[in-house]
């Protein structure tokens, strides 16, 4: 299956954002939600089950000056086994302009047993813009190996690199579950903060969950693992992000 899909939003003459274009194809439909704030909120939702190895989704993403987009999905997407042989790919390609805001927050990618999945994502924001970028991963259902997939995530600031990162777990990945990758959590993510009216903070970690300060802009990375999918959201919530209460804090550098 292939589907495109595209959100284009702008703010108008008083300040509100609202959407130039929202059109999808199944099972990427788009859909529109009452928001506050003269921002606007848009689900992803999913008109088919999948992805479906063999499937090529794209989503495109713009936002203009001063415009707001809150993005998220309904469910959880469940990459699944399909034709052997055959990938699944979810592209995502987002920017976003000077003094607009972008808060990309679906739910989470569950890696089934036999799938074969890579999620891709490009995000260019402008110098004054703001982004939340959240990925979480959990690898198969209950009680159940992961299949193949991998979360691949650019973001460039101002037309300059700000971060790479790239994960892959599953049996096509040795050493995903060891001690230097997962140590056999089940679930990992992470949460990027773009935002230039937020104060800086030093490098840190607690437990299993991590803030790191990047290099070339206001931006901060979290990253987390999990023995659970409700408790990697807890640390990965933007208007939350907290350490957890029961490790010592370690500075780092």
């Amino acid at each position: 299956m292939r589907a495109t899909a595209r959100l284009v939003a702008r703010a108008d003459r008083h300040g509100r954002t609202v959407l130039a274009e929202l059109r999808g194809e199944s099972p990427l439909l788009l859909r529109q939600v009452p928001a506050s704030g003269g921002g606007v909120t848009v689900y992803v939702v999913g008109g088919a089950a999948g992805p479906l190895a063999g499937d090529d989704l794209r989503l495109e993403v713009e936002v203009g000056p001063g415009a707001v987009v809150d993005v998220r999905t309904v469910a959880a997407s469940i990459a699944l086994p399909g034709r052997p042989g055959a990938v699944s790919r979810m592209r995502v390609r987002a920017t976003v302009a000077a003094d607009a805001t972008l808060h990309w927050l679906p739910e989470q990618l569950v890696a089934a047993a036999g799938c074969a999945h890579v999620a891709d994502a490009q995000v260019d924001v402008a110098e004054g813009g703001t982004l939340h970028w959240r990925d979480e991963l959990i690898c198969g259902r209950h009680r159940e190996a992961p299949g193949n997939a991998e979360v691949v995530t650019r973001v460039d600031l101002g037309g300059r690199p700000l971060l790479r990162q790239s994960l892959a777990v599953g049996p096509d990945a040795p050493g995903w579950a060891g001690p230097a990758v997962l140590g056999g959590a089940p679930a990992t993510g992470s949460l990027l903060l773009v935002d230039p009216t937020a104060p800086a903070e030093p490098a840190a970690v607690r437990g299993t969950v991590a803030r790191l300060p990047l290099a070339g802009g206001p931006a901060t990375l979290w990253t987390a693992t999990a023995p659970d999918a409700h408790t990697l959201r807890t640390y990965l919530t933007p208007t939350a992000t907290a350490f957890p209460t029961d490790d010592r804090i370690a500075r780092v550098g």
